[in-house]
């Protein structure tokens, strides 16, 4: 089959986040489909920019056509700008000349922008094929929940309705968050659209993990008991409880906090450890994804926490999270919900979100354990990401659904 993604954030590992559609790209080809990935020049995610030789750029990139929509850049994750480039970006898509490409069997518009479902659609309709809204973050809601924007906000109106029609026009939904149909269904989504396909990892990449470099590896304190973060240091990522967790902490000299990324928060974050004299803090810039289960063998603990937000009753579909999961280390989950993967899996311990004191608590408790329990609950995480998230895994299931899908169309 020919496929078509949509998704204005992709990269690969050697540009930077996002991974989700490379991974499965990756093996769509692998198993002798064709595959076409429209991403955004600019990403604030990104290690390295790709070079732009026109408004359109090719690249190959282990088996997958690039094109290279040039957009505008912007400061950070917060920038008014940012809106502007994902304008932008929608709107050289419909100059794109979609015939001079073989017809593609099916389209895959992958969020968090919304703006390029109006392309998917657009295309589907002149191509006569189907196409899939994959939602890997609920907007506008998220913009609403955790940005503080007013649901009254001509922005979230526009986006609430490119949201709905998206629903509506789409042969098929897929949500990266188990929970995710309630809300969709309130939105017009018919039941039987709705699927269920989260993120997960690609074995053959963590298996064959770079080795760190000596700069870096000097970085992270020895005979310490590590608790470490690998991701970006955005809003939605709720770092600053780790921080106010570390000041509580510091007279428990055997435990470090390093902290590895880019992102937003992270002066913020730098400049309050320098006030309140954290020496029990390591900042380390953003690693190659293919270095960070090298990384992860340093910690001795993983930690990922949200904000206490109505957002998260959808579930979380973090890709750190698999990640850690494969480290085979105890992970840390902060985060108020029912039911999260870390409980299910058996393979940390979850404590509310914003919970400093619950934080700081289980940091200690985890610490104190002996090494044999926690590789128990390492173990668990590691079998259980083999079992029920390997992108090769997940890869099968999207086939299939693509293969109904444009039987059906």
């Amino acid at each position: 089959m020919n496929i078509w993604i949509i998704n204005q954030y992709a990269g690969s590992p050697h540009y930077g986040m996002n991974y989700r559609s490379y991974y499965l790209g990756e093996a769509f080809v692998q198993e002798g489909h064709k595959v076409t990935l429209f991403a955004s020049s600019f990403s604030h995610l990104f290690k390295h920019l790709p070079k732009i030789k026109s408004i359109f750029t090719d690249e190959k990139i282990d088996g997958i056509d690039y094109v290279w929509v040039k957009t505008p850049s912007y400061k950070n994750s917060k920038s008014i700008k940012r809106i502007y480039n994902m304008l932008v970006f929608m709107l050289k898509l419909f100059f794109f000349n979609i015939f001079k490409r073989e017809r593609p069997d099916i389209i895959i518009i992958s969020s968090l922008s919304l703006f390029p479902v109006l392309n998917a659609l657009f295309w589907s309709k002149l191509l006569r094929v189907p196409f899939i809204f994959e939602v890997r973050d609920i907007w506008p809601l998220t913009l609403i929940e955790l940005g503080g924007v007013s649901p009254s906000h001509p922005l979230v109106k526009v986006l609430a309705w490119i949201e709905r029609l998206g629903y509506k026009k789409a042969s098929k939904v897929v949500s990266v968050l188990p929970n995710a149909k309630e809300h969709m269904l309130s939105k017009g989504l018919l039941e039987e659209k709705f699927f269920y396909i989260p993120n997960g990892v690609n074995l053959q990449e963590v298996e064959d993990a770079t080795p760190l470099s000596s700069e870096i590896s000097t970085l992270i304190p020895e005979d310490k008991f590590i608790v470490g973060y690998v991701g970006t240091i955005g809003i939605a990522n709720a770092m600053q409880y780790l921080l106010d967790t570390a000041k509580i902490v510091q007279k428990h000299n055997k435990i470090h906090f390093v902290i590895v990324g880019e992102g937003g928060e992270k002066e913020q974050l730098k400049t309050f450890a320098q006030t309140h004299h954290l020496h029990n803090v390591t900042f380390i810039d953003a690693i190659a994804k293919r270095e960070v289960q090298s990384m992860l063998k340093h910690f001795d603990l993983c930690y990922i926490g949200w904000h206490k937000k109505e957002i998260y009753r959808f579930g979380v579909s973090a890709n750190k999270l698999f990640d850690y999961m494969y480290s085979a280390k105890p992970i840390l989950h902060s985060i108020s919900v029912e039911k999260d993967l870390v409980s299910e899996a058996q393979c940390g311990v979850s404590v509310p979100a914003e919970d400093t004191l619950a934080i700081a608590d289980a940091i200690v408790t985890m610490s104190k354990k002996p090494l044999t329990e926690r590789q128990v609950l390492g173990n668990n995480g590691k079998n259980y990401v083999i079992q029920h998230h390997s992108y090769y895994s997940l890869s099968q299931q999207y086939l299939k659904l693509i293969k109904d899908t444009t039987l059906k169309h």
